[in-house]
């Protein structure tokens, strides 16, 4: 079993930023520096070692043997030298060993199944698989989580570079999943157990923080707001280039606010009126079908726009708070877009300063049921390599 020398600090912690951007203290230099000449290879593409030292502000001297130690452990490779019309002896450029590497995802936030894929370092999934839920709670889920890594491991044609895991529920930093009420799921120890099974790495955190790293790496923005509507919900927040997890890493857990003095639906937690409880998929989609025929299409909009009202109540505060210009949905279209989508947007603008939020865009994502398979590539990219 392959194992990676380096490895970079997880993902979600309170100081991490997503890309090294510059040099830093002596201490921690060369952990440092290396993964900013891996995030310069992987952003830019193939590139010289001076084009590097160009780039990174480091010496050339501190280049070249940073890049010979990447290359012994098959993390960089040689491509040839660049066709030059400039005089002197043509560059040889370097790229990342984007071949040399797979990726192993999973989503365990859907209601029904537990998918996961092979992915390239780009994200580019190669194979597929998926286990069904059945209704399995406590170990017999965590079970099926191990199943669907074995079926994965087996699909892997090249090394493994580790495996991400976006579990639903409060997860530590260490890859617990302190609380998921529907998996029944208190203080499991997934990342331990997985990296036991496997002897790979393993990452492991909050399914709608996994989403909102598929979501930053094509927007790019400092501040972004990421709702994942599935078997429940939840928000991953993005704040100065910095993923937010909070004190108790619990930041996002929206799903259970409780909307307003009304009462509502038994949310699995096992209070009255939770976020989840009228937002979340099985409950909406149990709604919808029992719609009748008569005025169906009028009642199954009204049941949307109540869901989307929810929503807009609890982000609202968040929108204000944090001067937020871009949130993004993430679950069903066929459940967000439309009727909910409109009710969401009308509360947020009436709950929050006109003049403050007017450039604010609530979307859609367009990376559909695969941003948390992409976002658990990029968890273990940053954490093996220190690039996203």
């Amino acid at each position: 079993m392959l194992t990676v020398p380096f490895a970079g600090a997880p993902i979600f912690t309170r100081s991490r930023a997503l890309r090294p951007t510059g040099k830093v203290l002596p201490e921690h230099a060369r952990s440092h520096n290396r993964a900013l000449v891996l995030q310069t290879l992987y952003s830019s593409g193939a590139q010289s070692r001076a084009d590097i030292a160009r780039e990174t502000g480091l010496t050339r001297v501190t280049v070249s043997d940073l890049v010979a130690e990447l290359i012994a452990e098959g993390l960089v490779v040689e491509l040839g030298q660049r066709e030059d019309a400039r005089p002197g002896k043509p560059a040889t450029l370097i790229d990342v060993a984007r071949d040399a590497f797979q990726i192993i995802g999973l989503d365990l936030s859907e209601h029904e199944v537990f998918r996961g894929a092979v992915t390239a370092l780009d994200g580019t999934i190669a194979e597929r698989a998926e286990l069904a839920l059945g209704g399995a709670t406590g170990e017999a889920a965590a079970q099926l989580v191990e199943q669907l890594v074995d079926r994965l491991l087996a699909l892997a044609t090249i090394p493994v570079l580790g495996i991400g895991v976006g579990s639903p529920g409060v997860v530590d930093p260490h890859g617990v999943v302190r609380s998921a009420p529907n998996l029944g799921w208190v203080d499991l120890p997934l990342q331990e157990r997985l990296a036991a099974r496997t002897e790979l790495p393993v990452h492991v955190a909050n399914d709608a923080n996994v989403a909102i790293l598929a979501e930053h790496g094509e927007t790019l923005l400092d501040d972004l707001l990421l709702v994942k509507v599935g078997h429940g919900v939840g928000a991953g927040l993005i704040v100065g280039g910095r993923p937010v997890i909070g004190g108790g890493f619990a930041a996002g857990e929206i799903g259970h606010v409780v909307v307003g003095t009304d009462g509502g639906p038994r949310c699995a937690c096992g209070k009255d009126g939770c976020l989840e409880a009228w937002v979340a998929e099985p409950r909406l989609t149990a709604q919808l079908e029992a719609v009748g025929d008569v005025d169906a299409a009028d009642a199954r909009d009204e049941i949307l726009r109540e869901a989307g009202r929810r929503l807009g109540i609890v982000l609202a505060p968040v929108v204000g708070a944090l001067n937020l210009t871009e949130v993004v949905l993430s679950g069903p279209a066929e459940l967000l877009d439309g009727a909910f989508h409109e009710a969401t947007v009308d509360t947020l603008r009436k709950r929050t300063m006109a003049e403050l939020n007017r450039d604010l865009r609530l979307r859609m994502s367009e990376q559909a049921e695969d941003i948390v398979l992409r976002g658990a590539a990029v968890m273990v990219l940053s954490g093996q390599l220190g690039v996203s």
